[in-house]
């Protein structure tokens, strides 16, 4: 159920705090669904997963990496028209691995990243209401914002290149995925 919060007036939703289980290919969310995954893989540099969204009208898939040594988590939603433009999402989160299973707690601010375009600053009103309201604690708010910033001065001297970003920090792969 959403909060809100009286100083800031925006409504927030409890933060999301989802599992991955790489081994069962299972991904839980903090609602309490399940989703299984059609691709889940530890990597030298996190975790990818991907996983169709069926109950979605307007994208056909979702691709997430977690990315533990810089507290990013990726994000990737394919829409169902190949006329329709996506974003790239990147959001600060915390990230604890234990055996098969990937913890990530949402801190709420993140950049998205349009193809082509600058990147921006992404929820931070639902953010500054967490925060206000206590729902993220100081020391996650001050993590988040650094993580944000650091992120986005990176991309800036990346021409806002996701790839190029990617390259940086010593993951090779293709952005978006295929």
């Amino acid at each position: 159920m959403p909060l809100l919060c009286p100083r800031v007036g925006t409504a927030i939703t409890p933060q999301l705090a989802d599992t991955i289980d790489h081994a069962q290919s299972i991904r839980h969310y903090s609602s309490g669904n399940s989703r299984r995954l059609r691709l889940c893989r530890a990597e030298r540099w996190g975790l990818r997963a991907e996983c169709p969204t069926p109950e979605d009208p307007f994208h056909a898939s979702e691709t997430t990496w977690l990315l533990p040594a810089i507290g990013i988590r990726l994000t990737r939603q394919q829409p169902r028209s190949i006329h329709s433009p996506g974003a790239s999402v990147l959001t600060a989160v915390r990230i604890r691995v234990d055996g098969t299973r990937w913890y990530s707690a949402d801190l709420l601010l993140g950049l998205a990243v349009p193809a082509g375009c600058a990147a921006r600053i992404a929820r931070s009103e639902e953010f500054a209401a967490a925060v206000a309201s206590g729902l993220i604690r100081g020391t996650d708010a001050d993590f988040a914002l650094r993580t944000v910033h650091r992120t986005l001065d990176e991309l800036c001297r990346c021409r806002h290149d996701v790839s190029s970003w990617l390259a940086a920090h010593r993951v090779f792969e293709v952005w978006p995925p295929m």
